[in-house]
């Protein structure tokens, strides 16, 4: 699989947006008109960031000592596998992605770490995902998984069935699994100019209103709040301003049966 520099990729956009080196100037641009169009767009970012950092403290703090990351994106310290062996140094992880640079940089980040994996796979096949040898080096299917997609299903057309690709996952946890997942959302403000400046990338941006996001939960039961707002899931700092707008749902959920 080429690395293609010709077009901005939502992780590579991402990783500017956090402030990060590893993008090119295809993805520059495509981060300056979607930041023009969406103001709040920096600050969502960071706040997704944080909602997954303070998600996977609570996961790791409800016994969970495995989490299967997938669409990944690229590394930003403190990287999930940091967050969570904060709380316990036992955690193990597996980082799962489908763009080569990704994959190279997490490699790269992981070479010495035997308790976390990087797998090049797609989230569109999650038979795939589950029973790639890399994958279940570190993660038993016997025991309980936080599931991490963060970020990551609004890159999933209606067409590809993000619905049936989460299903198909969940079905392959035990009970007392945790889903973590945040998506974007235009319920808060007109985001088609965003949508637009995807519409060149490697990857379309769909959007889905708190309606669409909630059935991705089916089969577990959501933690309080339920599905908020990153700014608002667990906050442990006073929310950042224009928190309000921020466009995107977030949510953690146990599955119990």
């Amino acid at each position: 699989m080429e690395i293609d520099t010709t077009r901005p990729h939502p992780a590579r956009i991402y990783d500017y947006l956090l402030g990060g080196k590893d993008n090119y100037e295809v993805d520059r641009r495509a981060g300056e008109a979607l930041a023009a169009a969406a103001p709040e767009a920096r600050i969502g970012v960071r706040a997704n960031r944080a909602f997954l950092q303070r998600a996977v403290r609570h996961v790791v703090g409800s016994g969970v000592r495995q989490i299967l990351d997938i669409g990944t994106g690229l590394p930003t310290s403190p990287n999930v596998h940091e967050t969570a062996q904060e709380t316990a140094p036992d955690v193990r992880v597996a980082y799962v992605d489908n763009d080569p640079i990704v994959h190279a940089h997490a490699n790269a980040l992981l070479s010495s770490s035997g308790t976390s994996s990087t797998v090049l796979a797609d989230l569109r096949d999650p038979q795939a995902v589950v029973d790639h040898p890399d994958v279940r080096k570190v993660i038993d299917f016997d025991e309980p998984v936080a599931l991490l997609l963060v970020a990551v299903l609004h890159f999933l057309t209606d067409a590809e069935q993000p619905r049936r690709i989460v299903a198909d996952l969940r079905d392959a946890l035990p009970a007392g699994s945790f889903l973590v997942l945040s998506h974007a959302t235009g319920d808060f403000a007109d985001r088609s100019a965003a949508q637009a400046v995807y519409s060149k990338a490697t990857a379309t941006l769909n959007l889905r209103s708190r309606a669409e996001v909630e059935p991705f939960f089916d089969g577990f039961e959501l933690v309080e709040p339920g599905l908020a707002q990153v700014p608002f899931w667990r906050p442990d700092a006073p929310p950042p301003a224009r928190s309000g707008e921020i466009g995107f749902y977030g949510g953690v959920a146990r599955k119990t049966g």
